[in-house]
């Protein structure tokens, strides 16, 4: 059955934020001893491939001119999700360039602390800051246009974050439609880049895998119903959708938001009536709400999808089980972090990012690990001779080259012929 998903006010608050979500990163590095510990050193592995900006005439400055800080949103960079992938990105390009390095860690869960911290930062030299996740829309409103010798580099940062800061800021009335919305007379972006990512894409690859491996009964967890999270529900649906359409297979979803970023008793409640019920894998795309669907999984012998990085090692040395993992819907967190670094700073490209809000998704229709959204290639994948790395090639052949289309519509439930019980929100 299909049940109204949201109420209004609810689908309008979506259209203004993104989420960071997920749980292991594809490297890791030692973490430093101190927040404000500082790297230069010479050897790093190479970055992750992936297509770079359109070139620049601009000269490189010299990588003495230039010190890189990263701030963390509300966690930490050993969170195995957005925090440690950049810091990890950040240091790897650092380290290969004899570029001076550190972190900084807000005391608080706030705009102030956050926006406390580029001030810390820009005290003590650093002129390159990068900044992982939604949050910190208010952060660059209120500190782009005081250090505009500084560059902000803003990861899932999208044009209603910042927009939405920007007018409370003013004091003013937020316009909800899109189509009215002028960024520039509440944001300073001339030292500002932003990347956000479609997720709707890596969210349909997962749901087609999982079908076409030859699961019927899946089930979505997601954490909060901000845009980021809804897009990876909203392709993980469609993807479902399409694959049971190829198979033949009569596929259902339950489909629910837990209404935060963490797992918790009544989280693990819920899956476990939907293990019990069935559900053969639950697709859990929200922060730490994975734990939940995880230990519901373990008891009743099912299997989870993973977000935004290969989660397959982490929910293993979670859970204590292998084999727990079907795949992940994964995002470029790494290469995005670690390209940018260089355009800007080796290459002398800022002119090329400045003042941008990009939108990354499929660069090749060759190679899918070139992509900014993609599923894992490796053992993160159950592969099998029902969906094999050549299906998967495939399927992102078809998707680059648009024969695969993918709605990003996140307003409603897609329409689709599988049967989508959608539950709401759990909190």
């Amino acid at each position: 059955m299909m049940k109204k998903p949201f109420a209004l006010a609810l689908a309008l608050v979506m259209v203004l934020s993104l989420c960071a979500c997920g749980s292991e990163p594809a490297k890791t590095t030692e973490a430093p001893k101190t927040s404000t510990e500082a790297t230069k050193t010479t050897e790093a592995p190479a970055p992750q491939s992936t297509a770079a900006p359109s070139e620049s005439t601009a000269a490189p400055a010299p990588a003495s001119d230039y010190k890189v800080a990263m701030i963390t949103d509300y966690g930490d960079i050993t969170d195995q999700s957005f925090n440690q992938t950049t810091y990890e990105a950040c240091k790897a390009f650092c380290e290969a360039n004899g570029i001076e390095f550190t972190y900084y860690k807000p005391a608080a869960d706030s705009t102030a602390d956050r926006v406390g911290m580029v001030e810390k930062a820009v005290d003590d030299g650093f002129n390159v800051i990068v900044m992982p996740g939604y949050a910190f829309g208010g952060t660059i409103v209120e500190a782009a246009p005081e250090y505009k010798d500084v560059k902000f580099v803003a990861l899932d940062v999208a044009a209603g974050d910042l927009l939405e800061a920007g007018v409370a800021a003013a004091g003013e009335q937020y316009d909800y439609n899109p189509a009215n919305w002028d960024l520039n007379k509440y944001v300073y972006m001339d030292n500002v880049y932003c990347a956000v990512y479609q997720e709707e894409l890596c969210g349909y690859m997962a749901g087609y895998a999982a079908v076409k491996l030859g699961y019927t009964k899946l089930g979505f967890l997601g954490g909060m119903a901000v845009p980021a999270v809804v897009r990876y529900g909203f392709g993980f649906v469609q993807g479902a959708d399409a694959a049971a359409k190829e198979t033949g297979a009569d596929v259902s979803v339950n489909y629910v938001y837990g209404g935060q970023f963490f797992g918790d008793a009544d989280i693990k409640a819920k899956m476990d009536t939907w293990y019990a019920g069935g559900t053969e894998v639950v697709f859990a795309c929200g922060g730490g709400i994975y734990t939940s669907a995880v230990d519901a999984a373990k008891s009743a012998n099912g299997k989870v999808i993973g977000v935004d990085v290969d989660q397959a090692g982490v929910i293993k040395n979670y859970a204590g089980v292998d084999g727990m993992t079907v795949t992940s819907a994964m995002k470029g967190l790494y290469p995005t972090t670690y390209n940018a670094l260089e355009d800007i700073i080796k290459n002398g490209k800022w002119s090329d990012y400045a003042g941008k809000i990009a939108t990354l998704g499929l660069v090749s229709g060759t190679d899918p690990e070139a992509n900014y959204v993609q599923i894992p290639m490796g053992d993160g994948t159950q592969w099998s001779d029902k969906f094999t790395k050549d299906d998967y090639k495939a399927l992102v052949a078809d998707m680059f080259a648009g024969k695969v289309t993918v709605s990003n519509d996140i307003s409603a439930m897609p329409a689709v012929s599988i049967t989508v019980d959608d539950q709401g929100q759990i909190k």
